[in-house]
């Protein structure tokens, strides 16, 4: 029943095109807490390192940590349709730098949402973009599916981390993107596992790691396998996460070519 829903919902609502932004990438995954967000950030960070004019669209509109990764603080003044920019120029929109506080809760209904993302895409004057990435919030709902609907994306990126249930919840994800007719470009297993400082020996916090599986049976390429990095915590804790050195846009752009 909610995939006829959504094949229905998904006929009726035309995508609304951008001539002025080139590539769009959503992030997404089926479950919360696996580093969506990490993930987008490092992949902006990457392409701008490339040379690209970046940016990036914050649509986990009632749970955003994009502008605190990048050090950006709310409340500064009312840019209007303008986005923010990071220190190496990556234009960013997230609802939450348009909050008088941080920690002011969103309590929004579905079509507030979906109406919040809807103007972060046409309304936001982002310029000329080589890459947009759009942070998707958990889930198969209202934002990942306004997103899905009205941006002509060029495919998203799946994010998961080993556990037991990895697998069940990546192919929810999976399934909504094939709904959608958006193309997997490629999985991400975050949070693999840990390097022992001490001893350096490998350890599997969460269990064997599920990437190569994973990409076996979906048939979609296994973009990346990255472990728990104390580092990256405390550069995303700080706002310094532009940083951190990371090729993982570089192997996107690898699959893309």
């Amino acid at each position: 029943m909610a995939s006829d829903t959504s094949t229905q919902q998904k006929g009726k609502i035309e995508k609304i095109s951008r001539s002025d932004v080139k590539h769009v990438i959503a992030i997404g995954s089926g479950k919360g807490g696996v580093g969506k967000s990490s993930i987008t950030a490092l992949l902006a960070a990457g392409a701008r390192k490339e040379g690209f004019n970046t940016g990036i669209l914050d649509a986990d509109i009632t749970g955003p940590s994009i502008p605190k990764m990048f050090g950006l603080k709310t409340g500064q003044e009312n840019r209007g349709v303008s986005p923010f920019e990071s220190t190496l120029g990556i234009k960013i929109m997230s609802l939450n730098l348009l909050l008088q506080n941080e920690d002011d809760p969103v309590i929004w209904r579905g079509p507030l949402i979906g109406g919040a993302i809807k103007q972060f895409w046409t309304d936001v004057e982002w310029g000329k973009l080589d890459y947009l990435f759009i942070d998707l919030p958990p889930g198969t709902a209202d934002a990942p599916l306004t997103v899905m609907q009205i941006v002509p994306l060029n495919g998203i990126v799946i994010v998961t981390s080993p556990q037991d249930l990895a697998l069940m919840v990546v192919k929810k994800a999976l399934k909504m993107a094939e709904a959608m007719d958006v193309p997997v470009m490629g999985i991400v297993e975050n949070m693999s596992h840990l390097i022992c400082p001490h001893c350096l020996a490998k350890v599997e916090i969460f269990g064997p790691s599920k990437g190569e599986e994973i990409s076996k049976s979906t048939g979609v390429p296994l973009l990346d396998v990255l472990p728990l990095d104390k580092k990256l915590a405390e550069h995303c804790d700080n706002g310094s996460i532009e940083q951190y050195e990371s090729g993982l846009f570089k192997k996107l752009l690898t699959i893309m070519e």
